[in-house]
């Protein structure tokens, strides 16, 4: 027989209010719900902490940072994409698209190679083994300004598991690089390049915009139409440049810059994506718009950790209390994110949905993930 978890005296996050109560785990599903305080026989008693559905991560570059741990320093691909997963979980995270770089430079001193294919198999490999703790999809992030991004794409399939293809265009002089002091620092810092060959790396990526840009923008889309995949904006600027994402049949919008460009978002329909770390820090690290004047606006309605994972729930709660409305919060890393991919069956807690929790407890104006489950099972 199967053997249900109970998980009770917790303060349940649904989808429109808080309420206290438990919920009944059952063959990887919530099959029951209840209000009280009580705790039945054999039940773990959550104390008064929150519990949330598993939290939905639809941007994340962490796994990059695991392959990478140091610039030009490679890590073993394996253990990487198993350090990142059990990472995730035990920041509350059960549903992860990883962001994986498609499109490539492989010429010159600032040049960067092609991995996602390889990364990408890897995972789902190491899915079909079942050694994962979470449930992973790939999120293509399309380079406009490469050499590649036709052929890379060109690669992937329809079985891939690709949830997102995104529209990055880091082309020098607009969106998130508008201003090239601050993509200088950046780039030759991380790449180590004199002020002269950076001056030789911005005329080339300017250059690749001239002449492949249009080509490998509607290459994207198209194959975010074979893949099955829902389409993706990053960092517009301008409502123009959102218009032209609405065309294409964007559904999401990743870090819009300005307030200009969320407000259109608004207008067309788009759901608007902030970083935690944006949220957390109370600024934009690159000097675009910050998450928290946005989400005072109304114009913010999911969170991507971006960088740092655990900086997903702790926004998360950091938005529920500054909107007053702790289910509001929560839905920005929860039922939003499933809704914009079309994941129904997960990122609320109710019942007949995935058996995917976070038991949490705010400290200090953030918050500690205390249990994690995924389907139904203990994973951190």
């Amino acid at each position: 027989m199967t053997q249900d978890t109970i998980l009770a005296n917790a303060k349940l996050v649904l989808p429109t209010e808080v309420v206290t109560g438990h919920v009944v785990l059952r063959d990887g599903l919530i099959s029951e719900i209840g209000t009280g305080t009580s705790v039945p026989a054999g039940a773990l008693d959550c104390e008064g902490d929150f519990l949330a559905p598993g939290l939905i991560e639809l941007h994340t570059d962490n796994l990059e940072r695991h392959i990478s741990p140091r610039p030009k320093v490679p890590w073993p691909h394996g253990p990487a994409i198993l350090a990142h997963d059990r990472e995730l979980a035990g920041t509350g995270i059960t549903t992860v698209f990883d962001a994986m770089r498609v499109g490539s430079i492989p010429s010159g001193k600032g040049r960067y190679l092609k991995y996602a294919r390889e990364l990408s198999s890897e995972m789902l490999a190491l899915r079909a083994q079942g050694v994962l703790k979470i449930s992973h999809f790939l999120h293509l992030r399309a380079e406009i300004c490469s050499e590649t991004l036709t052929d890379e794409l060109a690669e992937f399939t329809p079985d891939d598991r690709v949830g997102i293809v995104s529209l990055m265009d880091h082309t020098p002089g607009q969106r998130q690089f508008r201003d090239i002091d601050k993509m200088k620092a950046y780039v030759m810092g991380k790449n180590n390049l004199t002020e002269d060959e950076f001056a030789a790396h911005v005329e080339k990526l300017q250059d690749l915009q001239d002449r492949l840009g249009a080509k490998h923008e509607a290459a994207a889309v198209a194959e975010a139409g074979r893949l099955g995949a829902v389409l993706a904006s990053h960092d517009d600027t301008t409502s123009d440049q959102v218009t032209t994402s609405a065309r294409h049949g964007v559904a999401v919008a990743e870090f819009p810059t300005t307030v200009e460009a969320a407000e259109m978002c608004r207008d067309k329909d788009i759901a608007i994506i902030m970083g935690a770390p944006n949220l957390v820090r109370g600024g934009s690290h690159s000097g675009n718009v910050a998450a928290k004047d946005l989400a005072k606006r109304d114009l913010l309605d999911i969170l991507s950790s971006d960088y740092v994972p655990a900086a997903l729930l702790m926004s998360a709660v950091q938005l529920g209390n500054m909107w007053g409305d702790m289910a509001r919060g929560i839905a920005t890393v929860t039922r939003t994110p499933a809704k914009s991919v079309g994941l129904e069956d997960r990122g609320a807690i109710a019942v007949g949905k995935r058996a995917d929790l976070v038991r949490f407890a705010q400290m200090d104006g953030g918050a500690v993930a205390r249990e994690v489950y995924s389907l139904g099972r203990q994973v951190a």
